[in-house]
């Protein structure tokens, strides 16, 4: 079920109206939340709906037994409660992968043929719930928080529906409170989830859907562009993976705010950000402090020594880089941002870079770089990587976009950057609160309009379903 579907609409506004009119107790509200989020899944794959349920059934179960283990039984319980996901995880997502990496050695060893292909279907979302259930057994492992007593607070923390298929990644400390507390509704909550909703659904419909439609055609087709319309599609696609990313997660957050749960900030305009390292406390903030405190520190962090440190940013980039898919091209971006980090922190910069003239510079550098990165992680083999790069930085000829074509790409662009720069410099929440209420509704509403007007039919599903 698409966010921006008329399913959902109606989904979320029975969801609301039940939640907010009828139900007064808020263990009430709990089980509306967790019927409403079991319509949500089914209503995509009735049967992996089990899945889900069984994975958090599996882990509420081990998560009481780690707090009340000791010592070995206690390690060998954690290890357990990780492995069966992850195991999930890796058999639904890297069976293919696996077969077709391990086939040369197997037609070395007798094997005839192209490599079997299972018809396996991903359930959506499995990465970000089998992150989630890790770092709620991690948390009580390391007794940061209680295990959970209440089978359907657990059951909501992890099948929540405006975040189950695609984040925020959120963390069970932070959640069971909220769905403990009694809230109230409020102009305030409903205009701030609103306003949220629509700017992402902005940001998908509008923004990303349109430049997917010159993104798609040069990569799938490199060898027949020439380098200004490879870097046009360069540019493009790193402006719609982050309106489409981003904008599901500010309607993921306002439906959740709306409903009265606050899920995590995800995205903090991470292409003005001027360094890689800056660049991840911007980007997908929920998944680079989950790598961060599931992977990194337990690795080693930067306590061991230079090379451990760039040993342990390179391995936590690239298990980054293959969480997202099941393809090589994945693991070479990851590595990619990998060695930025590694070579950012390793560089002994002098004083005189921190100089604020130099910000744009720094900000416009770290930007071609990560968009360089996204080059593998769009393109569908490394030849068409390749061929991609080679175009960027040879001048080579080719199809060129149309000047109507162009232009419509540089006002998007144009638009992108002007939204940044005033969001950097206007307290836009805040002047939204100013308004009456009756004005601020009816820009919603025109708003909403206006993206249904601009949509182009072509429009689809989120780029991060698939991971």
């Amino acid at each position: 079920m698409l966010f921006h579907t008329s399913a959902y609409f109606w989904l979320f506004a029975i969801t609301f109206v039940l939640h907010w009119g009828v139900l007064r107790s808020q263990r009430q509200r709990t089980v509306l939340l967790l019927v409403s989020s079991l319509v949500f899944y089914a209503h995509w794959n009735p049967l992996l709906v089990l899945l889900v349920v069984a994975t958090a059934v599996y882990d509420y179960v081990l998560g009481k037994r780690i707090e009340e283990a000791e010592g070995s039984r206690r390690r060998a319980l954690l290890v357990a409660a990780i492995a069966v996901p992850l195991g999930l995880l890796a058999f639904f997502k890297y069976t293919n992968f696996l077969i077709g990496t391990s086939w040369p050695l197997a037609r070395a060893l007798g094997a005839e043929g192209g490599p079997p292909i299972l018809d396996i279907v991903l359930p959506l979302g499995i990465s970000f719930y089998t992150f989630e259930t890790i770092a709620y057994v991690t948390d009580v492992y390391r007794r940061r928080i209680p295990a959970e007593r209440n089978p359907l607070d657990y059951a909501l923390f992890l099948l929540f529906f405006p975040h189950l298929i695609a984040g925020p990644i959120i963390r069970p400390g932070r959640f069971f409170p909220q769905i403990r507390s009694t809230h109230r509704l409020s102009w305030s909550r409903i205009e701030t989830g609103a306003r949220l909703f629509l700017l992402g659904l902005f940001k998908k419909a509008v923004i990303a859907d349109q430049l997917a439609q010159i993104v798609d055609p040069v990569f799938a087709a490199p060898e027949a562009y020439g380098s200004s319309a490879v870097w046009a599609a360069a540019l493009c696609y790193a402006v719609q993976i982050y309106c489409d990313f981003s904008g599901y997660s500010d309607m993921a957050i306002g439906s959740a705010f709306a409903l009265g749960l606050k899920l995590p900030v995800n995205f903090r305009m991470p292409y003005f950000a001027s360094s890689p390292a800056d660049f991840w406390r911007r980007w997908h903030i929920s998944l680079s402090t989950w790598l961060r405190d599931y992977l990194y520190i337990p690795l080693g962090g930067n306590r061991r020594g230079r090379a451990a440190t760039y040993r342990n940013l390179m391995i936590t980039m690239l298990l980054g880089g293959l969480w997202h898919g099941a393809a090589w091209t994945f693991v070479a971006w990851g590595a990619w941002h990998g060695l930025l980090l590694a070579v950012h922190r390793a560089i002994p910069w002098p004083a005189w870079t921190g100089a604020r003239v130099l910000h744009p510079l720094k900000v416009a550098a770290t930007f071609l770089l990560v968009t360089i990165g996204w080059v593998p992680f769009r393109a569908q083999s490394f030849e068409d990587a390749a061929t991609l790069l080679e175009r960027m930085f040879v001048p080579t000829v080719g199809l060129v976009l149309e000047p109507p074509v162009a232009a419509l790409v540089a006002a998007i662009l144009a638009l992108v950057l002007a939204a940044h720069l005033l969001a950097t410099f206007v307290d836009l929440p805040r002047l939204a609160r100013r308004l009456p209420a009756p004005l601020m509704g009816g820009a919603l509403a025109a708003g909403l309009l206006l993206a249904q007007l601009l949509t182009p039919d072509a429009g689809g599903a989120f780029i991060y379903f698939q991971f």
